[in-house]
């Protein structure tokens, strides 16, 4: 690209200048372009060059150009205007033929090793340009430009952002996806940051924020990102869709219908557009700043672009900026690059003072972050089969300092009821309790078999209500000691014998104390045995968590360890649900990496 020229459209001017004039002109424009994109960047030129009144028919140069769905009606309508008016390049009217294609469809097209049939592509985030890069070399596509811009927000229902304080209360990121999310003021959704820069970025931006907060944030990100999972939607072209559709009292009971969705300003724009007055999002500008859209202008080396293909694409470029097509924009929603925000765009996204709309954006998420953001939203959304094993030894019954009286046992199956309301109907999730003799010679009981919480269950209910019964109704056994080496091994060999692929398989064992039956085997036996069933094809990490003071924590993390998971302690047993979390997210991104 560094050796094209500006396409001369000039050699025939309508302007007054003469032909000597109009020749430097284009000489000097010229040059500049080739700096600017030898330098990756593009660079403002001049608009309005004169075009030729003949025919195009016969010389018209083709370029075949893929866009996102949001933006590409707007191309088009630049496009259009090019061939009515003939505008050229080299003397040679252009033919942009402009094709709506979803950015992460593309981006996955690479990977193929097939050949684009397009010279030009314009996707919603440089996110996915930087991925197509990462598939298949860096000389395969170059930034040229931006086209256009647009701000991530949070756009709510008007109940529900009165209820939030709109248009006076701000939020940052995180505050703002917990308010909505978990406090029971609306029912949050997005697209799958798997298939949106949107989602992406905001889920980016959420896990920043978060951070930002305290060393827990991680895991709230984590929380947060298993609730949004419930609720999201293929693509950005639908989850728009699933907004209540009026304030009516029926949809904004519907559980099928979301109260709150991230969206960009643009998408906001043109759904108050189509919905009408009164009946459109108001949006929430994070006040700790906001990612955008940015639509770069990609140049595909690979299509085989000739010379007359690569200057009539640079010279398309500069026409998509000129006053007319900037309007053009503006009017279906778009910021114009490297420009204040446009308040009236703003004011019909559902943007109000003081929320923060014309503020700094935020900085783009680092590679890094995105990739981190996107590998925990796999892992946490990702099916789990979980066996549960709960430790319901005498020593449960303990009381638990400053719970107001409750003992090990209840405040353990408060959390653990807390941690099944984060999982999805395809979780596989079981029970098992233990203590000595605690099934004949056993020492362990089978409660619940394994199974995906939205199967059915006797009686009309569902695996979750037959789990969620089963956990309320646990018990310390009076007497009754630690038999934890049996349970574990017998446990473990069941996990590893029913293992699904596809799903992230483990075994989470709480215990509050060491092994107490003299009659089980050694603890050295057990770790000879867990090491001999872990199979690095089909991992079961073991999840052990050692309850209160008294447990043994060094026992737990050996056990752990020998069967591929991780040993941890908790004082506290209601920091039981976000320890689990945590250690779902952590092995799991190993097992990602690995």
């Amino acid at each position: 690209m560094g050796r094209h020229s500006l396409p001369d459209d000039a050699a025939t001017g309508s302007t007054g200048e003469g032909r000597g004039s109009a020749r430097r002109r284009t000489v000097a424009l010229a040059t500049a372009l080739v700096l600017a994109v030898a330098g990756g960047t593009a660079i403002a030129v001049q608009r309005g060059l004169p075009t030729f009144s003949h025919s195009c028919a016969a010389s018209a140069v083709r370029l075949d150009l893929v866009a996102s769905p949001d933006v590409a009606p707007a191309v088009k309508a630049v496009a259009d205007r090019a061939r009515k008016e003939k505008i050229t390049s080299d003397g040679s009217c252009m033919d942009v033929r402009v094709t709506a294609r979803d950015s992460y469809k593309v981006a996955a097209s690479f990977t193929s090793g097939a050949k684009p049939d397009f010279s030009v592509w314009i996707p919603d985030s440089s996110l996915w340009v930087d991925r197509a890069k990462d598939t298949s070399g860096s000389a395969t596509v170059v930034t040229a430009g931006q086209v256009a811009a647009s701000p991530i927000a949070l756009a709510a229902v008007p109940a529900t952002a009165k209820t939030l304080g709109w248009p006076q209360k701000t939020y940052t990121w995180a505050e703002l996806a917990e308010a909505t999310a978990q406090d029971g003021k609306g029912r949050l959704g997005s697209a799958d940051p798997a298939h949106s820069a949107a989602g992406l970025l905001a889920l980016s931006c959420i896990g920043r924020s978060a951070a930002s907060r305290g060393p827990e944030g991680s895991t709230r990100t984590a929380a947060l990102a298993k609730l949004l999972s419930q609720r999201v939607s293929d693509s950005d072209g639908q989850v728009a869709g699933t907004l209540a559709r009026d304030n009516s009292a029926a949809e904004t009971r519907d559980p099928r219908r979301n109260q709150a969705v991230v969206l960009s300003e643009q998408a906001a724009f043109a759904h108050n557009a189509a919905r009408g007055a009164g009946q459109g999002v108001r949006l929430f500008y994070p006040k700790d700043g906001a990612a955008q859209l940015d639509f770069p202008y990609t140049m595909v080396r690979e299509a085989g672009m000739s010379t007359n293909e690569s200057r009539a694409a640079m010279r398309f470029l500069t026409l998509l900026g000129d006053p007319e097509s900037v309007r053009v924009l503006a009017g279906q929603g778009f910021r114009t690059p490297g420009l204040p925000a446009v308040g009236p765009v703003a004011s019909a996204a559902g943007g109000s003072s003081p929320q923060p709309y014309a503020s700094a954006t935020a900085d783009p998420p680092s590679a890094q972050e995105l990739q981190d953001a996107l590998g925990m939203w796999t892992i946490t959304v990702q099916s789990a089969r979980l066996t549960t094993v709960v430790d319901a030894s005498g020593s449960m019954a303990a009381t638990v300092p400053g719970s107001g009286g409750r003992s090990r046992m209840e405040v353990t199956k408060a959390s653990l009821l807390q941690a099944l309301s984060q999982f999805t109907p395809e979780d596989e999730i079981g029970l098992w309790d233990f203590s000595t003799h605690l099934d004949g010679s056993r020492d362990y009981r089978r409660l619940v078999p394994t199974a995906r919480l939205g199967d059915p269950a006797a009686g009309g209910r569902t695996q979750r209500d037959r789990l969620s019964a089963a956990f309320a109704a646990l018990q310390p056994v009076p007497g009754g000691a630690t038999g934890l080496f049996d349970t574990t091994l017998a446990a473990y060999k069941e996990a590893t014998s029913t293992y699904a692929r596809g799903k992230f398989n483990a075994v989470v064992l709480l215990t509050d104390g060491a092994n107490e039956d003299p009659g089980s085997i050694s603890r050295a036996d057990l770790v000879a045995q867990l090491q001999k069933l872990t199979d690095p094809s089909k991992p079961v990490p073991l999840i052990a968590i050692a309850v209160g003071p008294d447990a043994d924590k060094d026992e737990v993390q050996q056990i752990a360890k020998a069967a591929g998971g991780a040993g941890y302690q908790v004082n506290d047993p209601a920091d039981i649900q976000a320890v689990i979390l945590q250690a779902i997210m952590a092995l799991g991104q190993a097992q990602h990496h690995g």
